[in-house]
């Protein structure tokens, strides 16, 4: 009789708070609760805000050294302890290696498969060539990530990505289609709901009440594209506000984006509220009006996920995987719209449409919680289990 299959996850991302953070993290709790054999093995230092569950599964080591990412100050870069690591992942025994990112934590975790002869999976949660092009804007540094990217996830026995435009970049990186498999999206949708609805909220964050509440929640950077959002925000803001309508934005969230665009909407009802968690960030979601996410990069947008699950409309961009979760075909059961960032006018004029419509907003919203009933994180880990043990040398 075979073993059961033993996962062992390296990532060098665990603490922070974003998207990729939280999958993570809802693995390794999902696996404990499920009685699946996966470990993670991480080496981060904590910073302000940050935390890392206490659970058996999760080990964290020590950083010989770390400093704030160049260009990115709220992330670090870390060098683990190398061969701290690889005794640990040998005692470990893992009969498949996961490798969450491409970073020095993810390089142990591919020296340790090589040394162990063990099979390695990985999702591909991060755009980095793409996040590169926008936040450094030098083809030659993009080139060279895009072949790093490459020389990495080709020794790879299956990489998955969370939406179907990611598999198609990925071929486009030379990842052979045969190892690409798309993951069933999925998050905690229990965490999320409009029952957290609490207007006290803005009080409490120095939010004026009244008035439509546009929301957007992630990093803070140039790669969300939020500068076509900070550009077209004061005439959003206004053609709201002339039909009677006081209109805020609220921005939740850090990054290095985050200075200049408090500059620019400097008394343009713009809030920024800095990483909000757990049961207040639910509160903020489930209190506001509309999300807008422009981003062009994220490999799905979990956040997309949680705001329609807390019951407002989603407006995201036709690229990337967002467009994956929202239903966007001009039927009543519409989640969100589906836009192409390159029209600025269509943008606007859909943000103040649906700012100054209630009761569509409501529809929509209506719609957006019965959808996200089916994007269960146990459906999803029960996916991503399926694929490490069949990835497995039996």
């Amino acid at each position: 009789m075979p073993t059961p299959t033993r996962v062992l996850k390296f990532t060098d991302t665990l603490a922070d708070i974003n998207g990729v953070c939280r999958f993570i993290q809802n693995t390794a709790a999902t696996a404990l609760k499920t009685n699946h054999d996966l470990t993670v093995f991480t080496s981060t230092r904590l910073l302000p805000d940050e935390q890392i569950p206490d659970q058996p599964n999760i080990k964290n080591f020590t950083p010989i050294y770390a400093r704030p990412m160049p260009g990115y100050d709220t992330l670090d870069l870390a060098i683990p302890p190398i061969l701290t690591m690889l005794r640990a992942a040998e005692d470990h025994r893992p009969n498949v290696i996961h490798i969450s990112t491409p970073g020095p934590v993810g390089t142990v975790g591919l020296i340790a498969a090589k040394l162990m002869r063990v099979p390695i999976v990985g999702l591909y949660h991060t755009d980095f060539p793409a996040y590169i092009d926008e936040l450094f804007g030098s083809s030659l540094m993009s080139l060279g990530a895009r072949i790093t990217m490459r020389t990495f996830y080709k020794q790879f026995a299956t990489v998955l990505t969370r939406s179907t435009d990611y598999a198609t970049r990925l071929q486009l990186l030379g990842i052979k289609p045969n190892r690409i498999h798309r993951l069933t999206p999925g998050f905690d949708n229990t965490q999320f709901s409009p029952s957290f609805k609490d207007h006290n909220i803005w009080k409490a964050n120095a939010v004026p009440t009244d008035g439509v509440k546009i929301i957007f929640c992630g990093r803070i950077s140039t790669e969300k594209n939020l500068p076509v959002l900070t550009q077209y925000w004061p005439s959003i803001k206004q053609r709201i506000e002339a039909k009677g309508q006081p209109a805020q934005l609220i921005i939740i969230g850090d990054g290095p984006y985050r200075k200049e665009m408090q500059t620019k909407l400097q008394g343009q009802s713009a809030h920024f509220l800095g990483f909000k968690h757990k049961q207040e960030l639910a509160t903020l979601y489930a209190s506001a009006d509309i999300f807008a996410f422009p981003s062009t990069t994220d490999t799905l947008g979990q956040v997309v996920m949680e705001s329609q699950a807390s019951g407002i409309p989603v407006i995201a961009t036709d690229q990337g995987g967002p467009k994956e979760v929202i239903q966007s075909n001009g039927s009543d059961q519409d989640t969100g719209l589906v836009l192409p960032i390159d029209n600025p006018k269509q943008w606007t004029d859909a943000i103040v449409d649906l700012a100054l419509d209630p009761t569509r907003r409501a529809k929509m919203g209506a719609a957006g919680i019965e959808h996200m009933k089916s994007f269960t994180f146990d459906s999803s880990f029960n996916h991503y289990w399926s694929i490490h043990h069949n990835a497995r040398k039996f």
